[in-house]
């Protein structure tokens, strides 16, 4: 899965990296999480002979895909990530993969290794050689009973490859920039005709860099959740305790 991931770039470096416009004001984040805003890019209006506009659309979009037929968001559940494997023929995500497939553009992404159900050590995952990477992504708009709509929007995962495996099962599916036209192609392309894309990055592709449990707190926007750090190592503090009081309960984060 993907829970939380940060984009770092500055705008005009995202900006030529989707071939989009109109990003002066784009602030860089480093744990961004679901609910929150994201950046996304779709297939803009086709381009004139000759023009040099970008022929694609940055949004910003609630991240936690709401299909249109929901009727009370309140008991319907948060999807910030999409299955690729069953996504096209899934009720909550096959009308976005006809029509409004996205890119999600990314500095990397955090995971945590599980330890006995709960979250363990977290992970910060970044291209090995830098830069930024483009997540595979989904679009709907959301009509409120009231009236107004909600552009809102889920990130698609796959198995993931073996770089990630020891962390966790799934990462999101990552799109080459070769294969960006392809893949915002709504038009023409149907979701089997880029169904090839949605495989694990390349071996070696992500690094896995451990952090400490700052980036748990969503709070915690600074760089310094991706700094190296280990959880668990230090040395427990030697504290008073209560006569009676039971030293099981302990408080996650």
């Amino acid at each position: 899965m993907c829970g939380r991931f940060a984009l770092t770039a500055t705008p005009d470096q995202t900006a030529a990296f989707l071939d989009v416009a109109g990003l002066e004001d784009f602030p860089a984040r480093c744990n961004i999480a679901p609910t929150q805003p994201i950046l996304m890019a779709i297939a803009g209006a086709p381009r004139a002979p000759g023009s040099n506009l970008p022929d694609r659309q940055p949004m910003l979009v609630r991240w936690g895909l709401i299909p249109t037929w929901v009727k009370d968001t309140r008991e319907f559940p948060l999807l910030f990530n999409a299955r690729s494997e069953g996504a096209a023929e899934k009720a909550s995500f096959k009308a976005a993969m006809r029509h409004r497939r996205a890119l999600v553009p990314a500095s990397g992404f955090y995971e945590w290794r599980q330890t006995g159900g709960k979250k363990g050590q977290p992970y910060w995952i970044r291209p090995r050689n830098g830069g930024l990477v483009a997540f595979a992504g989904l679009i709907e708009t959301y009509a409120e009973p009231g009236g107004s709509e909600m552009d809102t929007g889920a990130i698609l995962t796959v198995k993931a490859n073996a770089d990630i495996a020891h962390i966790h099962d799934r990462m999101p599916v990552v799109i080459d920039i070769r294969d960006f036209a392809r893949w915002l192609d709504c038009r023409t392309l149907e979701p089997r005709d880029v169904a090839d894309l949605l495989r694990p990055a390349q071996p070696d592709f992500f690094e896995a860099i451990p952090v400490s449990d700052l980036v748990n707190k969503v709070a915690n926007t600074g760089p310094k959740i991706q700094e190296r750090g280990e959880i668990g190592t230090e040395p427990e503090k030697v504290r008073r305790q209560k006569p009676g009081a039971d030293d099981s309960q302990m408080t996650l984060f």
